[in-house]
C-alpha cells in the first residue's frame, strides 16, 4: 500500500516527537528504544504511527514505570494535532 504525502507527512510528525523526547532523556535513550524495536519488531520510530502498541511495550521493558513520562512528553508534543490518526496513536500509546 502507497502512503499518502499526508500519512507521510503524519508519520514524520509522530516519528520527530517520540525523537526529540527520547533525546531528552538523553542520546542513549534513543539508541535502545531503536535497537529494541529492530530486535523484537524488526521497524524503526517511524513505524511506531502504525503500530503505536510496539513503542509501548518496548518503553514499559525498558523505562518500567517511568515509560509514562515519555508518553506523557510525547502526548505534548502532538496533542495540538486535530487529526484522528495522531488521535488514535496516542490512544493507543497510552494503553
Amino acid at each position: 500500500m502507497v502512503e499518502t504525502a499526508d500519512e507521510q507527512i503524519k508519520k514524520a510528525l509522530v516519528a520527530l516527537a517520540i525523537e526529540q523526547t527520547l533525546l531528552e532523556f538523553g542520546p542513549p535513550a534513543l539508541e535502545k528504544v531503536s535497537n529494541k524495536l529492530f530486535e523484537y519488531y524488526h521497524c524503526y520510530i517511524p513505524d511506531c504511527y502504525k503500530k503505536p502498541e510496539n513503542l509501548n511495550r518496548v518503553l514499559k521493558e525498558l523505562f518500567g514505570n517511568s515509560h509514562t513520562v515519555i508518553v506523557l512528553s510525547i502526548r505534548r508534543r502532538l496533542e495540538m494535532s486535530s487529526q484522528d490518526s495522531i488521535k488514535n496513536f496516542l490512544a493507543n500509546l497510552s494503553e
